[in-house]
């Protein structure tokens, strides 16, 4: 199996938001859409591997040290689950800021964790879903 692919382009990650939603959490969202979603003649994504794109608006994480601590976080969970994830393109979007009270440092020890245990529950929750839509 070839390694995980991270989107890149604009229109990939239109492709993949404008796909379900097939996972949710308290601050995450997990979208999916099909690889041969096509944008006129050139196919979006060259490879059937697993795809995975992160989404940090400036909304929800003000801080830029916050948003790449979170987005460390959304590739190295999904690069650890991507045995359990279909052969298709995946983006997981913050949806929710994470208080600032509770997470004072950007990138604190107990954000981190709070972000893993988080995107754990969307992985598995992502595999529960494509596993029954399989069977």
């Amino acid at each position: 199996m070839a390694s995980m692919q991270r989107l890149k382009t604009r229109a990939q990650f239109q492709a993949v938001l404008a796909g379900a939603t097939v996972a949710r959490t308290t601050h995450f969202a997990l979208h999916r859409c099909a690889l041969d979603a096509q944008a006129g003649a050139t196919p979006l994504f060259a490879t059937q591997d697993v795809w995975v794109g992160a989404m940090v608006p400036k909304r929800w994480a003000r801080r830029a040290v916050t948003r790449n601590a979170i987005k460390r976080q959304i590739y190295r969970m999904s690069s650890a689950a991507e045995a359990s994830l279909p052969p298709a393109a995946h983006v997981v979007r913050l949806r929710a800021g994470f208080d600032r009270k509770e997470f004072e440092s950007a990138s604190s020890v107990k954000l981190k964790a709070a972000v893993r245990a988080e995107l754990q529950q969307l992985l598995e929750r992502a595999a529960r879903a494509a596993a029954a839509r399989a069977s």
